[in-house]
């Protein structure tokens, strides 16, 4: 009976331990079924798509599409005879075209300044009015912008009438496409030539026609341009030094007046301008001198 007991003892765990590892060995068999049926199973998918796709016969590209004609300009260029090349500068209706005109503007805005000294009144009336003040004494008052600003705007006065008609002439005939360019400068000339002639003197005239070794013209309208613009810019700065020198003279008589009462009292090292200047002032005031100087000024073209 002891005998035996152990003999029990030791078969009882080895067979415990077969017993323990059976699930083990279950769950590794059964994995391995299940992975192998997942193979068969995507083999089994894959393999008629494949099959699928070499059985489709490849497709011959598509031929690429022929360029499209371009459009015809807008504004073809003409070919004139003897197989020059012209192009219309005018739009459909006659008019010029847009991008000439904004040409034109910008060269005019460039030359504008060279025109407004050379062929208006802005010479003489800025020049008249630089001595006014020269002649009162003061030296920045009223400032160079203000003066500048008053001859521009004087000579838009003086010359709108002349304007008016270049404009009512030339200007608008060319922007309505009934004028050519040419014939719009030579129309619109003649009342710049005519303002210019009627402030010209003939002295001047000749100078600039013999400088230029031209002969004398009959009659004004002959005068080229090229001699009546400097002919009519001396013409105007002698009547500007005319009309300053009419101004400086009672100034002057005031500083005679108050140097020689200073000298009289003994003080001569007070400068005569500090005790004249502030009666230039009042006499200038009194006597509405800035309208008397541009009543002249407007009178004197008429």
């Amino acid at each position: 009976m002891t005998a035996t007991a152990p003999a029990a003892a030791r078969t009882a765990p080895s067979t415990t331990s077969r017993t323990s590892h059976l699930p083990a060995v279950a769950r590794r068999v059964l994995l391995t079924v299940l992975a192998a049926l997942a193979v068969l199973a995507l083999l089994l998918v894959l393999l008629p798509a494949a099959g699928a796709e070499a059985a489709v016969p490849p497709v011959d590209p598509a031929a690429p599409a022929a360029p499209a004609a371009p459009a015809p300009p807008s504004e073809p260029a003409v070919t004139a005879p003897g197989g020059q090349v012209s192009i219309d500068v005018n739009g459909p209706d006659g008019t010029p075209a847009s991008a000439l005109v904004l040409i034109l503007v910008i060269t005019g805005l460039s030359v504008a300044p060279g025109l407004l000294l050379m062929t208006t009144a802005f010479t003489k009336i800025a020049v008249v009015l630089a001595l006014t003040r020269n002649a009162i004494g003061l030296q920045m008052t009223p400032p160079n912008q203000v003066l500048i600003g008053l001859s521009l705007f004087l000579t838009l006065f003086v010359m709108t009438p002349t304007l008016t008609e270049v404009n009512d002439i030339a200007v608008q005939p060319y922007l309505a496409g009934s004028m050519t360019i040419s014939d719009a400068f030579t129309t619109g000339l003649g009342p710049m030539r005519e303002f210019m002639l009627s402030s010209t003197r003939p002295e001047e005239l000749a100078l600039i026609t013999r400088a230029a070794d031209l002969d004398l013209p009959g009659k004004a309208a002959d005068v080229p341009i090229t001699t009546l613009v400097p002919a009519f810019v001396l013409s105007e700065l002698r009547s500007a030094f005319i009309i300053g020198f009419v101004i400086f003279v009672p100034f002057l008589v005031i500083d005679l007046v108050v140097s020689s009462a200073l000298m009289s009292v003994g003080m001569m090292m007070l400068p005569p301008v500090i005790i004249s200047l502030p009666f230039k002032i009042l006499l200038f005031v009194l006597v509405d001198g800035w309208g008397l100087v541009i009543r002249a000024l407007v009178g004197s073209y008429g």
